[in-house]
């Protein structure tokens, strides 16, 4: 069985929900049972890479029933600590022994740092050559192009903008492209965080940088590009858009189109008119081992589902819907169960906490008060007692009447006789 030839770039969510059943077509392409790497080398520098790494090989196992290996490369050169020799070859051989090749969030300068001068470039080449799928995301996506730009280091430290040299695999496919991912970010809220945090004027400063024939190829977050050489075309996948960006003009293909990849080798036939911005709008992902089933990519975001079962949650209060509440409480649950493997850095998580712990408080206080109206609870009582109260007064058994009247004081029911008839109403109405 040759193998497919496929480079897949995801702008971020690579261990979300949404990318579940890309993951899950590609490796459906490969023989069983599919050899599938880690490349764990981008967040290498992190403290909590071990457990970076651990959730990637939980999230393969569960949603795509894959077996990850961890390369364990996450020095190749010494920094502050040495590199292990051993470790090194291990991995190097793992990487070249794969089928399926992943990495992700972290550093692109920490890993184009670590990278080079080794074989990991050549590797990559050598599986889109020959036969094989590299699968790259977020921060390990930014180095695929011809030039990358440190981005993490000009927007968290204040460095000036500045082009660093990429691993040019996409020159393996005849691409002249600088790669980036989290596309249409928008977590700054109040400032531009598009174009993976860079914004628009330092988007222009990196692009003022690249030389004339290298277009910028954004990908937007939860989406991805895969790239089928032997069809020669490219299908963007997920939840969003990819876009190719010559300078002051972009060119935004949605979710479903399918680019030819002859154009994405010659973008600038799309300024001459030589070749028209068209795509067809189906799937042409090599789906001859496709899975089936319903895809989990229903929810777009965390962000999104939080905002849902909010919104849900309060509706059902405020109608004093108990189940309506406790499901929404339990969806947003189940949904930060499925995204917590997701690697994309925001605070999410730590609303979506926040929120489910004041859900339980909600629920907690009405377990004490009742969630019912209280009047719909009394009514049949009261209603009850006031039809004695009428009959004892048409009687003038006023002795009964008064216990009746001390009765409903002492429970803070007040009662008042009006000419439309008696009325009542509980301490809170």
């Amino acid at each position: 069985m040759s193998l497919p030839r496929i480079l897949a770039i995801m702008g971020s969510g690579e261990t979300a929900p949404t990318m579940v059943t890309t993951h899950r077509r590609l490796t459906a392409l490969l023989p069983s049972p599919v050899k599938a790497v880690v490349l764990d080398t981008p967040y290498g520098f992190q403290e909590n890479a071990p457990e970076l790494a651990a959730k990637a090989v939980e999230y393969f196992q569960t949603s795509i029933n894959v077996d990850l290996v961890v390369a364990g490369l996450i020095r190749l050169h010494d920094t502050h600590l040495p590199a292990d020799p051993v470790a090194i070859e291990r991995g190097l051989r793992a990487l070249s022994d794969a089928d399926y090749i992943f990495a992700g969030p972290g550093s692109p300068t920490y890993a184009l740092r670590q990278w080079a001068g080794s074989p990991v470039s050549r590797i990559m080449i050598d599986k889109l050559t020959y036969g094989g799928i590299v699968t790259f995301a977020s921060a390990a996506a930014l180095t695929l192009g011809k030039a990358t730009v440190p981005v993490y280091e000009v927007y968290k430290v204040g460095q000036d903008v500045q082009r660093l040299d990429g691993l040019d695999i996409l020159a393996t496919l005849g691409i002249n492209a600088a790669v980036i991912p989290h596309y249409d970010n928008t977590e700054g809220a109040n400032h531009d965080t598009r174009f993976c945090y860079l914004g628009e004027a330092r988007l222009q400063m990196f692009e003022s940088l690249l030389d004339d024939d290298t277009f910028v190829l954004g990908v937007d977050e939860h989406t991805g590009l895969v790239i089928d050489i032997d069809a020669a075309s490219a299908t963007v996948v997920g939840n969003s858009n990819v876009t190719i960006r010559l300078r002051t003009q972009s060119f935004v293909y949605p979710t479903g189109s399918v680019i030819p990849l002859s154009l994405l080798q010659s973008p600038t036939s799309l300024l001459d008119g030589s070749q028209k911005q068209e795509s067809k709008t189906e799937s042409s992902l090599p789906l001859t081992a496709q899975t089936s089933g319903s895809s989990p990519e229903e929810a777009h975001s965390l962000e999104s589902l939080l905002l849902i079962a909010k919104k849900e949650f309060d509706a059902a209060m405020a109608e004093r819907d108990a189940i309506t509440a406790v499901r929404s409480v339990l969806a947003l649950e189940q949904g930060m169960k499925d995204w917590s493997a997701d690697t994309l850095t925001s605070d999410v998580f730590d609303r979506a906490r926040s929120a489910l712990r004041s859900m339980i408080s909600q629920l907690g206080d009405a377990a004490v008060s009742g969630v019912r109206d209280p009047r719909e609870v009394a009514s049949p009582f009261v209603e009850a007692m006031l039809a004695v109260r009428a009959t004892v007064r048409a009687e003038k058994r006023f002795d009964l009447s008064d216990i009746i009247r001390d009765v409903f004081s002492s429970l803070n029911i007040e009662v008042r006789d009006t000419p439309n008839g008696v009325e009542w109403s509980l301490p809170a109405d």
